[in-house]
């Protein structure tokens, strides 16, 4: 049994379905790349962990059964959310930004600041500064440092290079690696970039129409015609 295991899964908005039956395993200090095109259902797959949507399923996390909880309650078991960089507070500092994501973790702001500031030296040197006047770079770094202000053993993050420069992919990458390779973080991202999720993750789960299509180790996928067709466009 996995780390995280999401078993039949299916999600709704309405009378709407976005998922269905869904499965997925993570192992415990694994990275797992979700890749599909927009509207795929992807960012419904992370809502749906985090008890943002109706549901039918079992979601676990270790012992814990998430599915049923509220957010809070998630955020309390160690899982942690990345969203969009434009969920920030805009007319807020960097500082206070990350401050947010301590609710359930006060005791451990000094340490988990401290983290989030080894692992982006610009956010320190810019703390006093609002979100609204920075890079979109900067904005995913916020994003990322307000998630890992919540002290997770298991991090979901949506879309990480949408709209960024290569270099800003790559420091976000080397982030993610330094995350569980020295913080023993779980991490699982959604993407639309298959080529950065290949250089990432060590296994990818491709989602079309809300349904797992293609699952499997990056090497094994690497050259599976399905997928190069879909997202190299060869």
């Amino acid at each position: 049994m996995g780390f995280l295991t999401v078993e039949n899964l299916s999600a709704f908005y309405g009378k709407a379905q976005a998922l269905h039956e869904v499965n997925i395993s993570v192992e415990q200090g694994e990275i797992i790349a979700i890749v599909g095109a927009n509207g795929a259902g992807k960012s419904t797959l992370l809502d749906s962990i985090m008890g943002l949507t109706k549901t039918t399923g079992v979601i676990k996390l270790g012992d814990n059964v998430l599915t049923g909880l509220g957010s809070p309650a998630i955020v309390r078991l160690g899982v942690g959310y990345a969203t969009e960089r434009f969920n920030l507070f805009p007319y807020m500092t960097v500082r206070d930004n990350l401050l947010v994501g301590a609710y359930t973790a006060r005791d451990d702001i000094e340490r988990n600041l401290d983290m989030v500031h080894k692992l982006f030296p610009r956010l320190e040197e810019r703390e006093n500064q609002e979100t609204m006047t920075q890079s979109g770079g900067e904005r995913q770094m916020v994003s990322l440092g307000r998630a890992l202000m919540t002290s997770p053993k298991l991090l979901l993050v949506d879309e990480p290079t949408i709209g960024l420069a290569p270099k800003v992919c790559l420091e976000i990458a080397e982030v993610l690696r330094r995350l569980r390779d020295e913080f023993g973080t779980t991490i699982v991202i959604t993407e639309q970039n298959a080529n950065f999720a290949m250089t990432l993750a060590e296994r990818l789960y491709v989602l079309e129409a809300g349904a797992i299509k293609i699952e499997g180790t990056v090497e094994s996928l690497r050259d599976d015609p399905k997928l190069t067709e879909a997202y190299f466009g060869h």
